[in-house]
């Protein structure tokens, strides 16, 4: 018995499983479910492992160290927490993770409403080629950052985008590749952007941004995400503190530092009124679930509402 239909064989009898137990496909989706490891971070770990054996092996040193660590007189914290994000450098950590999505892709599965060719962004000429060249960092880094400066996005919205993005990719079936990447992200962007804040920023607003864009266009890119995620907008407070921590390992493993500065006595005073006040708020939740049953989701506030369609 060949290698080939031994995996064949496996893969069916999954299928089948999956198929009769929804729930444990839904377990292996990190977008749905706390427990999955998010995509972006397992993608981002083959090019991890091969710049530090790369460097063991060239005997290239880390260098000057750059990072500063906390003493007994001095403690150094970043201001970014899972609760209010640093808006810069979850942008940066955020492309990051697409960048690794788009480099490390298993194929160029796509559909055609997410094809830069079918569908411009701008009234330049999109290349023939323009299939072949992955995008870098940067490049990311600036679209996104342009969107969120633009429409005044938070870094809440950047995660939650995240989230989207990867849930796509699975409900869908598709992968993340140079056709398609500006688009997906866009649209990722927009439902994000309308679910998360409560003043949503309407499709013919990022018409204003991507000037030669049309709101149909926006519209019909829309409801084709939403009916891919088969209308999931829910993100639990669960999945998105994993989704933060992973990006906050993404940063660490690729030298994406925090900026860290001393913890002043003013900013200690800043944390402790805060943590007074989550720790009063979560007295009175507990308090509300003796009376009744709730998701331990309920626990931290991520705002819910429906999508909008302009």
């Amino acid at each position: 018995m060949s290698e080939k239909y031994c995996w064949t064989k496996i893969s069916d009898v999954v299928s089948q499983v999956l198929g009769k137990h929804p729930d444990l496909a839904l377990e292996s989706n990190p977008s749905d479910h706390p427990r999955a490891s998010t995509i972006f971070l397992s993608k981002s770990q083959t090019d991890v492992r091969e710049k530090r054996k790369s460097n063991h092996i060239n005997h290239v040193s880390p260098g000057q160290l750059t990072k500063k660590y906390s003493s007994c007189s001095t403690i150094f914290i970043d201001d970014s927490t899972v609760s209010q994000p640093n808006l810069r450098s979850t942008i940066k950590c955020v492309t990051l993770a697409i960048f690794y999505h788009i480099k490390n892709r298993d194929s160029d599965r796509s559909l055609d409403i997410f094809d830069e060719k079918s569908h411009p962004l701008t009234r330049e000429e999109v290349p023939d080629d323009y299939y072949k060249h992955d995008p870098d960092h940067k490049h990311i880094y600036r679209f996104v950052r342009t969107l969120f400066s633009a429409a005044q996005l938070t870094a809440e919205c950047a995660i939650v985008t995240l989230v989207y993005l990867e849930r796509l990719l699975t409900y869908a079936e598709i992968d993340i590749c140079p056709s398609n990447w500006k688009r997906i992200v866009l649209g990722a962007i927009l439902l994000a952007s309308k679910v998360w804040d409560d003043q949503a920023v309407w499709n013919v607003d990022y018409c204003q941004i991507l000037k030669d864009i049309t709101v149909e266009d926006m519209n019909e890119m829309e409801r084709h995400f939403l009916e891919l995620l088969q209308f999931n907008i829910n993100v639990p407070a669960s999945v998105y503190a994993k989704y933060y921590f992973d990006l906050r390992s993404l940063a660490d493993d690729n030298n994406l530092s925090f900026l860290l500065e001393p913890l002043s006595k003013e900013r200690a005073q800043k944390l402790e009124a805060i943590s007074r006040l989550c720790e009063d708020k979560y007295k009175d939740l507990s308090k509300a679930a003796m009376r009744r049953s709730f998701s331990a989701d309920n626990l931290v506030g991520i705002r819910r509402s429906n999508a909008i369609l302009s």
